[in-house]
């Protein structure tokens, strides 16, 4: 601006001196308003140069006029006015705090793909959430897409009293070790009692995390390498824990090799024989209830409910049937594949891993150096054997790839793979894949079931047990005359008043208005189950 200033003086001053030298005399307004009029292009023309060098100063003026009329004066009119209007508007559509009466909300400290993940299971469970961001941009990309995000940098403790932390049901953090640990010592800072939960890529960080002020430490990559070492059909069909419920214990079986094959749940007799309730079926990673023709096959895994005393009637029954000695295989030696390896080794189950990276090979006894695209590299490894490969990497197109590699050489073999994205797993599933698993929906559902503090058990893949206090439209009914396995897709697996627990009840039980039910189904069914019997 100081700029345009001193060349509009400039210019008077050189009309004057030239105008003299044509012989005529104007007041320094008028030479001020010649050059004003000239380089804002109007050119009244009641003022002109006789001159040759008087019209080439004309031309002068007027070619600057018009690159600062073109060019600076809108630079400097968005630098200075368009641009601070733009980014306060801009930063109107980001809050910069929560209001006072916040309270029981679920803070992230990032958005990643399991945030992602969980803010899906929060809105169904209408549970309120914040995302915490420092980027504006990023912040504004997340608004768009209608998450609740504030802006603020995430180590400044202001951020998280202006999210009302000291009101709030937990804080998640997702991120690396160091930055978890901050974090978690920020927060703590603020408030005894709220629930910091930080992921841990290193066991040796546990401490370091706990001392800085987290409530739980979660190892997703150690959490799922046991589930896809209960979830390999091999060794034994025994029954392998995947969750507690109280005394309920609910578990997974394979069918495989078992006299269960061929059979309907009914004419199964688990019930009668084991005291165990099969509740549903996976087949494919689809979970289905199970209904009393419900028809039982090589690939079904039994999801299974009962107290310890009847899995282990169970296991006396069927642990024994398919027994094999042929390895598994493990593809990928990172945290994944390595916890994989350990959960077979405790089941007594042979496994080999293929590993790219020599850094990873811990001994030449159970690691295979090479690449999974190479044929050589399987047979190895004993593709041609196996009952079982297990794809661990972190690449979610080259599971793709080597799922659907695998079902080619082997269409009888049992495929588990993991995904990074919740999006891939029908993908995996229709590449060929028995079971997928996604480090986004296990990291959601871990992070979930610490929030509920026992009323929602989130299993894998979407299978839920919740615990509510018996619906008054209910009381005094028979279980049997209830029907609602039908009317909403859930199953009661117990009854329980205080520390007394029935589990599997009889069908002719009664429920009571002073009594609490568990149910299990998939999260449509507990939609449906609130909707019909408690009326949200």
């Amino acid at each position: 601006m100081m700029v345009l200033v001193g060349v509009i003086f400039v210019y008077t001053g050189l009309f004057h001196v030239i105008k003299e030298m044509e012989g005529e005399e104007y007041s320094w307004i008028a030479g001020l308003y010649w050059t004003l009029v000239t380089m804002s292009t109007l050119g009244f023309g009641d003022i002109t140069f006789h001159s040759d060098l008087g019209r080439i100063f004309s031309m002068v003026v007027l070619f600057s006029g018009i690159v600062f009329l073109l060019v600076l004066l809108p630079f400097t009119f968005i630098q200075f006015f368009y641009a601070p209007w733009l980014e306060a508007q801009t930063q109107a559509r980001t809050p910069r705090e929560l209001p006072e009466k916040t309270r029981d909300h679920v803070i992230f400290t990032g958005y990643d793909n399991v945030a992602e993940a969980l803010i899906g299971k929060l809105v169904k469970f209408n549970h309120p959430y914040v995302v915490l961001i420092s980027d504006l941009h990023h912040a504004l990309e997340l608004n768009d897409l209608g998450i609740n995000v504030v802006l603020g940098p995430i180590d400044d403790p202001e951020s998280y009293k202006k999210l009302r932390v000291e009101q709030a049901a937990m804080v998640v953090a997702t991120g690396d070790d160091m930055i978890n640990t901050n974090i978690a010592f920020t927060v703590r800072e603020l408030s005894e009692n709220v629930s910091v939960v930080t992921f841990a890529n290193s066991t040796d960080s546990a401490d370091i995390l706990k001392l800085a002020g987290s409530t739980e430490v979660l190892y997703i990559s150690d959490t799922m390498g046991q589930s896809f070492g209960r979830r390999t059909l091999g060794g034994s069909a025994r029954v392998h824990v995947i969750g507690r419920f109280g005394k309920m214990i609910i578990g997974e079986a394979p069918a495989i090799d078992t006299p269960l094959i061929g059979k309907t749940i009914l004419e199964s007799r688990l019930r009668e024989t084991t005291g165990m309730n099969a509740v549903g079926l996976w087949e494919r990673g689809h979970f289905e209830l199970a209904k009393a023709d419900s028809v039982i096959n090589e690939k079904t895994v039994l999801v299974l409910a009962g107290s310890v005393e009847q899995m282990r009637n169970y296991d006396e029954l069927f642990g024994i049937y398919h027994a094999t000695d042929a390895p598994v295989v493990i593809i990928g030696g990172g945290r994944v594949g390595r916890a994989t390896a350990r959960s077979l080794k405790d089941r007594q189950i042979k496994y080999r891993i293929i590993e790219k990276e020599k850094s990873r090979i811990l001994n030449t006894k159970n690691y295979i150096h090479g690449d999974a695209a190479d044929i050589s590299t399987l047979r190895k490894a004993g593709i041609d054997e196996a009952h079982t490969v297990i794809i661990t990497t972190h690449d979610d197109d080259v599971n793709i790839y080597l799922t659907i590699y695998c079902r080619q050489l082997r269409p009888d073999i049992h495929i588990n793979a993991r995904t990074t994205l919740e999006r891939n797993m029908s993908t995996l599933h229709r590449a060929g894949a028995d079971f997928v698993m996604s480090y986004a929906s296990m990291g959601a559902n871990a992070i979930f079931n610490l929030l509920e503090r026992g009323e929602v058990l989130m299993l894998a893949e979407g299978l839920n047990i919740f615990k509510v206090p018996t619906p008054k439209s209910l009381y005094n009914k028979k279980i049997s005359d209830t029907d609602i396995r039908n009317k909403t897709g859930c199953t009661i697996v117990a009854i329980g008043k205080g520390d007394d627990t029935v589990i599997n009840p009889e069908p002719e039980s009664l429920l009571a208005p002073d009594e609490e039910i568990v149910l299990i189904g998939t999260l449509e069914a507990e939609e449906t189950f609130m909707k019909t019997y408690i009326g949200g």
